[in-house]
Order: structure tokens, then C-alpha cells, then sequence
């Protein structure tokens, strides 16, 4: 139990922290983030909370983990589980969440949100869940690669520690 949920808190981490950051920069969020009707909806980028997003991620890790220990039977020993999974957090999590998210068809129906915008949007969540889902998979399935270990664990660290260092420096985005 304990190994699909540590496992997921790490790559649920490595992979928000490695997407957004492409992502922000890719389709400029400090921009985007100060429209109009944006900036009354979201925190500006350089806020201390958003800088602080990646320390949260452990939280949202252990709560994907605890959802896939449960499920593990369907993700984790099936040949396509990787993707049962991922079409599951994309289904559940993205599309049809229980609020009106952007992206989401109750965001695109409820919300003053360009459609374009929520579209675009997409590209991020859609991504870090695929990736999710992939390494995830690939890890429970491969314990033996202790390399694999190494590597996410190792970026899970040096991330929370930036991120740490970058708030207690005042950090500018």
C-alpha cells in the first residue's frame, strides 16, 4: 500500500512541477494570468501562494495514491492500465469534475471564462495526467529499477527544496 502511495505523491510532484514550468513559460501565464477576466478568478503568478504551489503537491500525490491503491487492481496489473488510469483522471478529474473548473464542460458552461483560453488550457493538465498516469504505471510495475527510484526521488527533494529556498529568499517570479 504505502509503495503506490509514495510512489504517486513523488511523480504527481516531479511531473506538476516539470509541466507547469514548461507550460508557463510556453504560453506565457504571467500574461494570460493578468486579463481581465482572468486575474479576478486566479492569483497573479508571482503571488507567494502560487509560488508555493509545488509544496502543496504532496498533499493532491497522497490523495491521487490513496485512490490508486485502491483501484491498483485495475491499474497496476493490466497491460493498458497505464492508460485506464489516465483516461480515468482525465474523465473524472479534468472533464467532469463535481464544479464548474476551467476546462471542464460544466467550466465551459458556467463560467464567463473565454472557451479558447479554458482549450488551451487543456494542453497542461492533460499532459501532467498522461505523465502521471505513464511514470506512475511504469514505476509500481518496475520496482526493480532502482535508478527510477533515484532520479524521482531525487528531483521530488531538490523541488521542494527550490521551491522552499525561493520563498524564504522572497523569490520573483
Amino acid at each position: 500500500m504505502l509503495t503506490v502511495i509514495l510512489k504517486t505523491i513523488v511523480v504527481h510532484t516531479v511531473t506538476y512541477f516539470v509541466v507547469g514550468i514548461i507550460v508557463f513559460n510556453l504560453l506565457d501565464y504571467p500574461t494570460r494570468f493578468a486579463e481581465p477576466i482572468v486575474r479576478e478568478l486566479m492569483r497573479s503568478t508571482d503571488d507567494p501562494l502560487v509560488m508555493a504551489g509545488p509544496l502543496f503537491q504532496p498533499i493532491r500525490g497522497l490523495l491521487f495514491g490513496i485512490v490508486f491503491y485502491l483501484l491498483r487492481e485495475v491499474f497496476f496489473t493490466k497491460t493498458n492500465g497505464w492508460l485506464i488510469l489516465w483516461v480515468t483522471l482525465a474523465f473524472l478529474g479534468i472533464f467532469s469534475p463535481f464544479g464548474p473548473v476551467s476546462g471542464s464542460i460544466e467550466g465551459m458552461v458556467y463560467t464567463y471564462l473565454p472557451i479558447p483560453g479554458q482549450l488551451i488550457g487543456l494542453i497542461e493538465v492533460l499532459a501532467q495526467s498522461f505523465l502521471l498516469a505513464a511514470v506512475t504505471f511504469y514505476w509500481v510495475r518496475h520496482p526493480e529499477k532502482r535508478w527510477l527510484s533515484w532520479l524521482l526521488g531525487g528531483v521530488f527533494v531538490i523541488i521542494l527544496l527550490l521551491t522552499t529556498l525561493g520563498l524564504l529568499m522572497g523569490g520573483t517570479a
